[in-house]
């Protein structure tokens, strides 16, 4: 496993303060104008949290935010599902697209400080996958793996979210390599690193295994409403 080093709190906010956001993960972009954002800041979930959360600032578009990508090569990728279930499974693309397609409209949040709004995306539920493979009662997290050691883990019970998906599909269109063609995961109520690229595998596990930047010091939960941004 990659270990990434810690970036501190104070470099953080130093680098989130500006128009243009560049800092210790990749991706510079243009922030919503500060009249935008005030007013958005204003409008709230079904949950009651608001879709902007604390220390947020709205942006136009999705940022490439870099990475070991994958070879985005449908014919050859394969998607290997194990650890702690009842039928492992190893997925062709055209296999995921024969489970039931949804469709998700969902705010998404990246731990650098912007959120972008009303993303539109497509793919396959994971609680879809989960009963597939028959993930076992004593299984706790789920591990996302991606090429260069890169991984991240979210516990169960957010698995089972209904608006936790592997996507496929982004505004519409296929999943372009630069945001993790073929399949991403998709956890839209963390921040987004736990939204994993150029996905390979996944692993049930019964004891949670903290992946690439949980390691080098952010948050294991990523709860962007109550900033958990670093551990």
């Amino acid at each position: 496993m990659n270990h990434n080093p810690k970036i501190t709190r104070r470099r953080f906010m130093a680098a989130a303060g500006g128009t243009l956001v560049s800092i210790g993960l990749p991706g510079v972009f243009v922030k919503a104008m500060e009249s935008e954002n005030k007013a958005l800041t204003e409008l709230t979930r079904a949950d009651g949290h608001p879709r902007i959360p604390p220390g947020q600032h709205a942006v136009k578009a999705l940022p490439e935010l870099g990475g070991v990508r994958g070879p985005g090569n449908v014919p050859d990728w394969r998607l290997t599902i194990g650890g702690e279930v009842g039928k492992p499974l190893t997925l062709k693309f055209e296999d995921l697209l024969k489970f039931r397609q949804v469709d998700l409209t969902c705010d998404v949040h990246c731990v650098t400080g912007w959120t972008l709004l009303d993303s539109r995306w497509s793919g396959v539920r994971l609680q879809t996958i989960m009963d597939a493979v028959q993930v076992k009662g004593q299984a706790g997290f789920v591990v996302f793996e991606a090429p260069g050691g890169y991984s991240s883990s979210i516990p169960i019970t957010e698995a089972r979210k209904d608006n936790v998906i592997l996507a496929h599909s982004f505004m519409d269109k296929q999943l372009p390599l630069g945001h993790g063609a073929p399949l991403r995961g998709l956890v839209p109520d963390r921040y987004f690193y736990k939204s994993v690229k150029w996905l390979e595998k996944l692993r049930f596990v019964v004891e949670d295994e903290p992946g690439y930047y949980e390691t080098g010091g952010y948050s294991n939960s990523a709860d962007p409403w109550k900033e958990e941004r670093f551990d």
